[in-house]
């Protein structure tokens, strides 16, 4: 039964792999950094650190240390599915930057049970051997800010995505980014273009015997190596940083990600078009602490009595500032459950090393 199950679930994740482009690499949609995430992923405009190498590049250009450094790890489904991601940045000059970041999102210690029978039909648990299955990305950023044109920058990352069943299945890939922000007495713009050149996926498929004998048993094709596409989607961001006096300050933005692959379960949609707005705010003192709050996720979902209602997810979070050096942030995902989203507890740590490397 363990290994039937094994098999139709296994059969089911590679027929889904083949030539679905509306949701592929749909890992790096999830966000990074708590700072983001407390604020619903409102960053396009405001990225400003190492993270905007996932955010928008061009706000690489922005970072106000030579050297940073952040890290974050994050579980989803009762710990089932582990989110992790590590990023280095650094400032060539007053205008260049480039970081370097590396992202997966994985399932570990899945049992396969295709040999847990041996050739005499008796049941061997010896023969259970374990395999991930997991989705991995390495961005290469770099960001410039335009001298001529004061509060201009661009930036572009270049992908590289591997994505792995086991022995299973494999696939790599390749895709671009550009991203733009301009920043005039605290009004801010930002503009992501993720995968411009529609990010690839090439699958290849190590089918074993037991396998290949699920998909004739019912009447699947057997895949062969595929290209699978993801569709580019535009990002767009705007926000207003206001001085509150004292030292305090606030933050609100607002981010539209429009989709171009039909019509989506999202706030406002088309049969061509989508568009999700989320909303974020930030309120801090100097750069010592900060409350955060966004709002996002907005769908449309069945209720008891057939009817759609609307549902929205609700983030805070809370970051902490030590000595301009370390900084550690928290976000709490969907306040009150709103969302059909699960909630989450996600730390982030961002670290700036320029006065390690003057101590040396």
């Amino acid at each position: 039964m363990k290994k039937t199950l094994f098999n139709i679930t296994f059969m089911l994740a590679v027929v889904l792999c083949q030539g679905q482009s509306k949701y592929s690499n749909e890992f790096l949609s999830l966000g990074i950094g708590a700072r983001g995430l407390a604020m619903a992923n409102t960053m396009t405009a405001i990225s400003d650190d190492v993270t905007a190498a996932y955010w928008n590049p061009a706000g690489l250009s922005r970072m106000d240390k030579r050297y940073q450094l952040s890290l974050m790890h994050a579980e989803y489904f009762a710990g089932i599915a582990k989110y992790d991601y590590a990023g280095i940045g650094y400032k060539i000059d007053d205008r260049s930057a480039v970081a370097l970041s590396y992202i997966r999102f994985g399932v570990d210690n899945i049992m396969n049970t295709t040999e847990l029978i041996d050739a005499q039909g008796n049941v061997d648990y010896d023969r259970i051997t374990y395999f991930s299955a997991a989705d991995n990305a390495i961005l290469l950023s770099y960001a410039y800010n335009f001298a001529r044109v004061k509060g201009l920058s661009v930036g572009a990352n270049a992908k590289i995505i591997t994505r792995g069943i086991g022995k299973f299945a494999r696939a790599w890939g390749f895709g671009l980014d550009l991203g733009l922000q301009y920043n005039n007495k605290g009004w801010q713009a930002g503009v992501l273009l993720r995968d411009g050149t529609s990010t690839f996926n090439a699958w290849r498929y190590n089918l074993t015997n037991e396998v290949i004998d699920v998909f004739n048993q019912t009447g699947n094709e057997i895949p062969e190596n595929s290209l699978e596409l993801t569709i580019p989607k535009l990002l767009v961001g705007g926000a207003k940083y206001f001085e509150m006096g004292k030292g305090f300050n606030g933050t609100v933005a607002l981010d539209f990600d429009c989709t171009f692959d039909g019509k989506r379960n999202t706030l406002l949609r088309s049969k061509v078009m989508s568009f999700d707005p989320h909303l974020g705010v930030e309120f801090a003192y100097k750069k010592i602490v900060a409350l955060r709050a966004g709002l996002g996720n907005f769908q449309r979902e069945p209720d008891f009595d057939g009817r759609n209602r609307m549902t929205l997810q609700i983030n805070i979070g809370l970051g902490v500032c030590i000595k301009n050096i370390v900084s550690i942030d928290y976000a709490f995902t969907d306040l009150g459950n709103l969302s059909i989203a699960q909630y989450s507890h996600i730390f982030s740590l961002k670290v700036a090393l320029d006065r390690f490397k003057k101590q040396q």
